[in-house]
């Protein structure tokens, strides 16, 4: 059996963005003023311009994603899961959900690459089938 280098998962999450970024330049990344926190500050030191700190405030930062998924983007909305799921409920469910918007796929640092509520399956979107706006959907 290969070796197995134990690293933390969000480690994994940031380097896996900036690995999506090189390969698609449509991924862009949102956080709440968490970057170095879920790791996302390895695909903002590789892609400045496609990276966006929201501040506290997840809320506006799924608005955020909701309108950059409207615009042909791929986002990827970083923060703590409890953060993301307690502060952002409304915006998920009416900003994504109601208009069947491509989900705006994220980190919580207990759970990355989770959807708010639930973890995702690969290519699964959070209301489930397919997910056509994620890295799963569009190039899975």
């Amino acid at each position: 059996m290969a070796d197995v280098k134990k690293i933390a998962t969000r480690q994994s999450y940031g380097e896996a963005l900036k690995e999506l970024g090189e390969l698609h330049d449509d991924i862009m990344v949102l956080d709440a003023d968490l970057a170095n926190a879920t790791k996302t500050d390895i695909f903002k030191k590789a892609f400045p311009d496609r990276h966006f700190d929201c501040g506290i405030a997840e809320a506006n930062m799924i608005c955020v994603a909701a309108g950059l998924s409207t615009a042909g983007y791929v986002p990827f909305a970083s923060s703590f899961a409890m953060f993301a799921a307690g502060r952002a409920f409304e915006q998920v469910r009416n900003s994504i959900g109601y208009p069947r918007r491509p989900p705006a796929h994220g980190s919580g640092a207990e759970n990355p690459g989770s959807c708010p509520g639930r973890p995702c399956a690969p290519g699964e979107s959070c209301r489930g089938g397919r997910a056509s706006g994620t890295a799963a959907g569009r190039w899975g």
